[in-house]
């Protein structure tokens, strides 16, 4: 049988023995939002269990929006959000946009009219004190430093997508503040909570610290997104912290499946705009993958993208083993540790191929086989073995129903 496969913008057809070819179990998937601003723009005037927004702020508030810049239409998004904190009678001069230090895309800051252009804008440096402000101490006695700007808010707005994420379990949310926007000792050390087991009702340790910091800054208004398929969104919703279930179950009704065995075979495409395709999607899409293929297997990471590579990937490229790189990234983690603990653990599991628009040497540099052209991916497959394919992958869930993995 045949099977389509896109990536990127483009488009592949492969030939697949039925034999050979492992279905995913998944939920019926939800349907795409037409018009994903009018989506946002109704979730804030009919927020879970909680007003309008603008009725919780007065003209002489100060607002942070802190912003996921990977979102989809990110500066679309961020407009009817702005514009409807402006709706109070807040000023823009009274409005500053918080980004967290790894964001690597910001185009959106063109796209912001001319009657929010005196908006604030602060990228996160866990590294700079002068940003940081001390908040509270844990019930466990950590002390909380958090970037000022969101601790002297008087409402904080949180932009940010619902995915998964190999250190909160489920990102967005509480999750966007911290440890986003903590100190760079706070950051170190969540590097050894990182973990590639699959998400489940019991919050992780990092997410449960994150929902005291929440709590501990008083009452920080949530804007939920999940994505659907490429660049499209499945749903929106916003409230206070503990609405996060309804955004939590989209996401897994959405992107949470199984398969019935490890796969010898998975083929993993990332879709959508290249431009938003970074190194830690990437890493995503290989952590999905190395979940249900056999030790020793081989991963097809399919792409359209030319990411960014940060200090972590520079990292990699000088080592000689992907088992030596983890011992120096957690010596000093650098922002894109997430993917890079992703990647790597992919990489020691299986053997990766990668049709991306890297250089070949550096594709080879970074634990993979570069695929030149798309016709490689039927010449491997043709070699035999169970297949799983995987669209999005970044965005995707999987688990082998039988395992115990191998």
């Amino acid at each position: 049988m045949r099977v389509d496969i896109d990536y990127g913008c483009e488009h592949l057809s492969v030939a697949i023995a039925d034999r050979d070819l492992l279905p995913v179990h998944r939920k019926p998937a939800l349907a795409p939002i037409a018009d994903p601003v009018s989506a946002v723009r109704d979730a804030l005037e009919t927020p879970l269990g909680f007003p309008a927004l603008r009725r919780a702020l007065t003209p002489d508030d100060h607002v942070s929006v802190v912003l996921d810049e990977r979102l989809p239409r990110v500066g679309a998004l961020l407009v009817s959000v702005l514009e409807h904190i402006a709706s109070a009678g807040v000023s823009a001069e009274s409005i500053t946009i918080l980004c967290p230090v790894s964001s690597p895309i910001p185009e959106w800051r063109n796209l912001i009219p001319e009657p929010f252009r005196a908006v604030h804008v602060e990228v996160h440096d866990p590294s700079d004190r002068r940003q940081l402000s001390y908040l509270a101490t844990t019930r466990h006695g950590r002390r909380i430093y958090l970037n000022r700007r969101a601790v002297d808010a008087d409402q904080l707005v949180v932009l940010a997508r619902r995915s998964y994420d190999p250190l909160l379990g489920y990102s967005g949310s509480v999750g966007a503040i911290y440890p986003a926007l903590s100190d760079e000792a706070t950051q170190r050390e969540m590097v050894g909570l990182l973990s590639l087991m699959v998400p489940g009702d019991e919050p992780w340790p990092a997410r449960r610290e994150a929902a005291e910091v929440a709590w501990l800054l008083g009452a920080p208004f949530m804007i939920h997104v999940v994505e659907d398929q490429g660049d499209d969104l499945c749903q929106v919703t916003s409230g206070l912290a503990d609405t996060d279930g309804d955004s939590i179950r989209a996401l897994n009704a959405r992107w949470h499946g199984t398969v019935d065995q490890l796969a010898d075979n998975v083929i993993a495409s990332i879709t959508g705009d290249p431009q938003r395709q970074t190194f830690a999607e990437l890493g995503a899409a290989l952590a999905c993958s190395e979940r249900v293929v056999k030790p020793d297997g081989r991963i097809l990471l399919l792409t359209d993208a030319l990411p960014s590579l940060g200090t972590a990937a520079e990292i990699m490229r000088e080592s000689s083993a992907a088992d030596q790189v983890l011992k120096v990234l957690r010596k000093q983690p650098p922002p894109e540790m997430a993917g890079a603990f992703q990647w790597v653990s992919a990489a020691e599991r299986a053997k990766i191929y990668l049709l991306s628009r890297l250089p070949a040497e550096t594709a080879e540099e970074l634990f993979t086989t570069p695929l030149e052209r798309p016709n490689q991916v039927q010449r491997l497959l043709d070699q035999g073995g169970t297949c799983v394919f995987i669209p999005d992958a970044h965005k995707t869930m999987l688990e082998p129903l039988n395992s115990a993995r191998e």
